[in-house]
């Protein structure tokens, strides 16, 4: 379980960690970029009307739900990619990046399919006056026409995250956050002689974003003399099929996981609704704070996940384990410095979301939870990262699904709900589930990346 960590000097350790960080940073900047995006969304339209921030909320739900489970698939491209940049295959890399970005085209019609053909259903579902369903589905709109770039940009990114060039991604993030104002404040209010949209002008931006954003990062990587050698734009490749499946074969788990992820939350917000609209707000306020907390880890996953996939891809299957043993460390360390800011100042943290005493009393209660719930989420966020790296993606999978559905929400259920264990909890029953669950999760991926990388370093050795 030590990972070859005893096995390595202080300086070995410092320097990997010192290589996680440099690919992890950029990209956890471009992430806090795209989570400040929903937050301006949600600021702009909140100044046009109580109405339109419903609006915009449902509909980033939407959005999100279908962006994030698709990211997953695409993200298999990571460890394909590293792979071959450590096996030194640089003729297959241009060739794989080419078929990313097919991947990334077909499931970014799907998704923009699912998410125009949920506007019946959410017209049907929703109980709001016919002016918010009807803005709420204009909104889904414009950002569904998006997810084509969004899903290609994707495969950009996991291209050029792969050959440890991370910036390009940083710098387009923020170019991208500076132009989503503007572009807000034209089509909410109707200039240029364009119609006023409300709230669902920031769907309608978010779509347009997306587009430049991967026009951008495209345009750099074929023009930048780094990226040339690997020849991604080289020549024009048809779609091919048998290569488009070893990518699902891949990626369908990891998205998988993601999404179960995700819905868990959506359902655990859906089933405290019944305990009022301040224990919504604090619950609220504090999964927001928990979301941009995790933006350290799901970074460190990514850069782990390439760091340990070159060290396999170059047969080094005792770098791989020490690349997995360091990522945990750097993982835990960054986890616990977020604790302790949220721990110290989470009166003030929940503050800045409402002057309800109410809110505030429960969200800085709930942050305690959130505050071990980020612990253990990093150790199993970068936990998945290294499987990914060992192209591993199936058993995770299942453990994420038996954790989160199983542990998270059937345990939320038990210990929120109903005086089976103990008198009904409420929303710290729930809570106290979603950090059983990442434990679960954290142990049985940790225990599941020792077996395996020590299962490969034992095989190589014979």
């Amino acid at each position: 379980m030590l990972f070859e960590l005893n096995r390595a000097s202080r300086q070995e350790i410092g320097l990997e960690a010192k290589s996680i960080l440099k690919l992890a940073l950029p990209m956890m900047i471009a992430q806090i970029a795209q989570v400040a995006t929903g937050f301006v969304d949600m600021v702009m339209a909140g100044q046009v009307g109580t109405d339109d921030l419903a609006a915009v909320s449902l509909g980033a739900s939407v959005f999100i739900m279908s962006y994030v489970t698709l990211m997953g698939v695409v993200s298999a491209l990571n460890p394909i990619l590293s792979h071959q940049l450590g096996a030194g295959e640089h003729e297959s890399i241009g060739a794989t990046g080419r078929q990313g970005l097919w991947l990334g085209l077909f499931l970014g019609l799907v998704g923009m399919l699912v998410m125009l053909g949920s506007r019946p259903v959410l017209a049907a579902w929703l109980t709001l006056p016919a002016h918010v369903v009807d803005m709420v589905n204009l909104f889904v709109t414009g950002a569904a026409l998006g997810m084509p770039a969004a899903m290609m940009h994707r495969s950009l990114h996991a291209y050029a995250s792969s050959l440890n060039r991370p910036k390009p991604i940083m710098f387009m993030s923020l170019a991208c956050l500076a132009l989503v104002v503007p572009l807000n404040y034209v089509l909410i209010h109707g200039l240029f002689g364009l119609p006023a949209m409300g709230g669902a002008g920031c769907g309608w931006a978010t779509g347009i974003v997306l587009w430049v954003n991967c026009l951008l990062l495209g345009g750099y990587i074929a023009r930048h003399r780094y990226f040339k050698p690997f020849g991604l734009f080289e020549r024009f490749d048809p779609p091919d099929f048998a290569r488009l499946r070893e990518f699902l074969k891949l990626g369908v788990p990891i998205g998988l996981s993601f999404f179960v992820e995700v819905s868990l939350f959506s359902l655990i917000a859906l089933l405290i609704a019944q305990f009022g609209t301040v224990v919504v707000a604090s619950h609220q306020a504090v999964i927001n704070v928990s979301s941009i907390a995790y933006m350290v880890p799901q970074s460190l996953a990514v850069a782990i996940s390439v760091r340990v996939g070159q060290a396999n891809g170059a047969g080094d299957y005792r770098r791989a384990r020490f690349v997995s043993g360091v990522g945990l460390v750097v993982g835990l360390a960054g986890a616990l410095i977020t604790m302790a800011g949220v721990l110290g100042a989470r009166h003030g943290i929940i503050g800045l979301y409402s002057n309800d005493a109410r809110v505030i009393a429960i969200g800085a209660s709930l942050l305690v939870y959130s505050a071990v719930f980020q612990l253990v989420d990093a150790a199993q966020s970068v936990a998945s990262g290294a499987l990914r790296g060992y192209k591993l993606t199936t058993v995770p999978m299942i453990i994420h699904t038996l954790s989160f559905w199983g542990v998270g929400l059937g345990l939320g259920i038990l210990l929120g709900l109903t005086d089976w264990l103990r008198p009904a909890m409420g929303v710290y029953g729930f809570w106290s589930a979603l950090v059983a669950s990442l434990v679960a999760a954290a142990v049985l991926l940790i225990v599941y990346l020792a077996f395996e990388s020590r299962r490969r370093l034992q095989r190589q050795n014979v």
